[in-house]
């Protein structure tokens, strides 16, 4: 008994010295207490920041809502081309920025430096994710590509029979993706070999994985969302829907949260499929929402924003932004970041307007926040970086 209890104290003192190196730990503000102890996550690695979509970066601690309003633009990097729906990913100090110029770009996050840029044979309209060193994204000459990401150099492509608007999700070393042949792909990460696919009906959204499952919107001929097999891709329920789903599922505490193209928000039981809620929002649904503490974030074509309670799906609050809301949002450290027109940052329990910025021709990207940094995309052909003053 005094050998355990000495070994619990110990193990008391090592995590009361983590605390207090990286206050970002004593608190995970996306979700339930985290067991084991996790590492101190800095990147935004990809797109909706983890392969279940969340949209919450749960360790950011430099961004918060007494510090946002004081953001300041860092630098930008021009690319000549448009992100529309996409975002940026951030991983070990580098941006990673698809474009419709044909091209993946790397930036150095802190001067907006390139570092590198691999060329494909047409748009690149899916967002990256970077895993274990390498950086995986579609195109639309029907490649999915895996390239080095320290230097840019491929390491293997996998052609489909379509072009990629959907992003890839990477989990336990397998790349999820769709394509618009109507088809998600299973690859084996480190060497691009098919594992499996499966037939929606049509185009596929961005897949989420989480609990050995994959789960993914469709449009027509046959809107709705699938579960499937991870590890072998065999369907295990469908959800119709009114209309197609372009939103890309987020998963959280065994709930399955997705927007419709019906103006529906959709909470849906991850295990058997069944409807759980659904939120009117009066506007298309394209924003995939972030799920943090309890409540779903969600933007709708009609230009309202929505904090909505988890479990129930009940409003807490709405923000009207007088824009069409494509942008999926991000949230880190109790504020939520999304762009209509301008790029915004509330409060994410209240709702209240901490931040906002006109930044080129924003319509529609998608934020990521890490390090202390807020890095968005603009449809005038600019990614941007905002930083608090002396950062």
């Amino acid at each position: 008994m005094k050998i355990l209890t000495s070994c619990c104290l110990g193990l008391l003192l090592i995590i009361g010295s983590l605390l207090a190196v990286h206050p970002a730990l004593a608190q995970i503000p996306c979700g339930p207490t985290i067991s084991p102890l996790p590492t101190l996550f800095v990147n935004w690695p990809q797109y909706r920041y983890d392969a279940k979509h969340s949209g919450c970066n749960p360790y950011e601690s430099m961004l918060g809502t007494a510090t946002v309003g004081n953001l300041v633009l860092n630098w930008t990097y021009p690319t000549m081309s448009d992100f529309y729906y996409f975002s940026p990913v951030v991983a070990n100090g580098v941006v990673y920025v698809e474009s419709i110029d044909f091209n993946l770009y790397a930036v150095n996050a802190r001067t907006g430096a390139l570092l590198w840029k691999y060329t494909t044979g047409n748009q690149v309209e899916s967002s990256p994710t970077v895993a274990n060193g390498v950086v995986y994204f579609g195109a639309d000459d029907n490649y999915v590509y895996a390239v080095n990401a320290a230097t840019g150099a491929l390491v293997w492509r996998y052609l489909t029979g379509g072009p990629f608007d959907s992003s890839p999700a990477v989990a336990n070393g397998v790349v999820y993706i769709g394509s618009e042949d109507r088809n998600l792909y299973a690859l084996n990460a480190s060497t691009g070999a098919l594992l499996w696919e499966y037939a929606t009906g049509g185009g596929p959204s961005s897949p989420a994985v989480a609990d050995g499952m994959v789960y993914v919107g469709s449009l027509a001929p046959n809107p709705g969302v699938y579960a499937l097999n991870a590890s072998t891709g065999a369907p295990l329920w469908k959800y119709s829907t009114g209309l197609r789903v372009i939103s890309s599922p987020a998963v959280i505490n065994g709930v399955v949260y997705v927007g419709g193209d019906d103006a529906n928000l959709y909470a849906l039981n991850a295990v058997t499929g069944a409807l759980l809620w659904k939120y009117a929002t009066g506007g298309n649904v394209a924003s995939s929402p972030a799920v943090a503490n309890g409540v779903v974030y969600v933007g709708s074509e009609a230009g309202s924003f929505y904090a909505l309670n988890a479990s129930t799906g009940a409003l807490l609050w709405s923000y009207n932004t007088g824009n069409f809301i494509y942008s999926s949002p991000a949230v880190a450290n109790g504020v939520v970041y999304f762009q209509a027109g301008k790029t915004y940052a509330l409060n994410a329990t209240t709702g209240a307007v901490l931040w906002k910025s006109a930044t080129g021709n924003v319509a529609s990207t998608t934020p990521a926040v890490a390090n202390g940094v807020l890095y968005v995309g603009s449809d005038e052909g600019s990614l941007y970086a905002y930083h608090l003053p002396g950062q």
